[in-house]
């Protein structure tokens, strides 16, 4: 009773102040605050900058579709689509097809049992209670008409979440890409840590394919984030010239506000220095399918002892035109990298890498707590660890092999690991990931 008579008793002037205070904070809430975007001061001249570029970016739709899960998905003309603002495409006549889809190259029935034997019975596998995942956007039925496709819009929030403008929808490249002698370096040191397959350097590839298990890792800070990817590589990891494809699921605050999986592409040509960015969100990547939005939440995701949901992602390079053409799911074609974007990649890739990857901050000094996979080591196996299987690689003949002489890697195997074999049923698979900080991962 107290308090409310000595509230009574406030000179209205003293509370006019109050109520312009609420007024300007709930304004302030509204433009600059939205999920994980954190207070900031911004300036008029970098919002009209934003704005310029969202402009750019975010291309006329001929319809909107509203997402469960809060997205946008803009319905955009494929010819109006942000890839062909690209300088070196703006000639660029869109592939419809790719020339030929990767052959199954079937292997005779002596190397299928002397590669089954590599594995014990009782750590085979089959692929009951394994579901293809898909996206929640179109969940009513919702789809893009023919001849458009779904682009998910990016807002001023996405933006300001990002260190800069320049930094917005890139990767952060490390300081330092040093590298074991013998095993490759995605970006390694800076807080990347990885649990990785990868093939030799020593091959030409054209192309790479794997089915993925999709988990919601936990994110400890805004900045971090999870991933499970393909990298398609070629050019040296110890300079500028470093060409990369990739494309997988990922979990990113920073990036997208939440802390859904997603569906992601990505690719650079000097070592994530300049060049590239993720999904559509610089021009690059030409989208050929009005069903897939790059970016876009992945529903249902895995169960810990329950349900396990995968996706599959096939990316190859077209015999003919040299497009590096993506395919998802039983090879639904999504779109493709112009060979254009490229130096090295305009020939073949040198290196395959299949797995996940974490940002470890060390906030407090102590090693970030992002789970990597479903956040279980590799050792809990199927249902509890995260796995990849059925990896592949597409040869010079443009035929589909199982991928048989990997490396594994993993930096810190107390925080996150990798146990890779092979069967009849999954090929060359792993299980892999972690929960980072632990008592052995200070």
């Amino acid at each position: 009773m107290g308090f409310v008579e000595r509230k009574k008793s406030f000179p209205a002037l003293l509370l006019l102040p109050l109520a312009l205070s609420l007024l300007f904070l709930e304004r302030f809430t509204v433009i600059y605050a939205l999920n994980y975007t954190n207070y900031k001061q911004v300036s008029s001249l970098r919002l009209k900058r934003i704005h310029r570029h969202l402009d750019k970016i975010n291309k006329p739709a001929v319809i909107t579709i509203e997402s469960p899960d809060g997205d946008i998905i803009d319905c955009v003309h494929k010819r109006k689509q942000p890839a062909l603002d690209h300088p070196l495409l703006k000639n660029h006549k869109i592939q419809r097809v790719p020339s030929e889809m990767p052959r199954v190259k079937v292997m005779n029935k002596e190397e299928e049992e002397e590669e089954g034997g590599k594995e014990p019975k009782e750590m085979m596998m089959s692929n009951e209670g394994v579901k293809g995942a898909w996206q929640l956007w179109h969940t009513n039925g919702t789809r893009c008409p023919k001849g458009t496709v779904p682009i998910r819009r990016s807002t001023v929030h996405d933006v300001l979440r990002a260190k800069s403008l320049f930094d917005f929808g890139k990767k952060q490249r490390s300081l330092s890409l040093a590298r074991r002698s013998d095993a490759p370096d995605v970006v390694s040191g800076k807080g990347h840590e990885h649990a990785i397959a990868y093939t030799g350097t020593s091959q030409e590839v054209y192309g790479a394919k794997a089915t993925i298990n999709v988990w919601d890792p936990s994110i400890q800070l805004v900045n971090e984030f999870s991933l499970s990817q393909i990298w398609v590589l070629s050019g040296s990891f110890d300079g500028s010239d470093l060409n990369s494809i990739e494309a997988g699921w990922q979990v990113s605050p920073e990036l997208y506000g939440d802390s859904r999986p997603r569906l992601f592409t990505y690719w650079t040509s000097d070592s994530y220095q300049a060049t590239g960015c993720y999904n559509l969100l610089c021009a690059g990547f030409v989208q050929t399918n009005n069903r897939i939005a790059i970016g876009a939440a992945i529903s249902p995701v895995s169960s810990y002892a329950g349900n396990q949901y995968d996706i599959t992602i096939l990316i190859w390079k077209d015999p003919k035109l040299g497009n590096w053409w993506m395919g998802f799911g039983d090879n639904t074609l999504v779109g493709y990298w112009p060979a254009e974007l490229f130096t090295h990649l305009a020939d073949h890739a040198t290196m395959v890498e299949w797995g996940g990857e974490v940002v470890n901050s060390r906030a407090n000094g102590l090693h970030t707590s992002t789970q990597m996979g479903s956040g279980h080591f590799a050792e809990d196996g199927f249902g509890k660890a995260s796995y990849f299987r059925n990896l592949e690689i597409v040869d010079s003949d443009n035929s589909l092999t199982s991928a048989q002489a990997i490396s594994i890697l993993a930096e810190n195997t107390n925080c996150y690991n990798i146990k890779s074999s092979y069967n009849n049923e999954w090929g060359t698979h792993f299980y892999y990931g972690g929960p980072g900080n632990n008592p052995q991962c200070p």
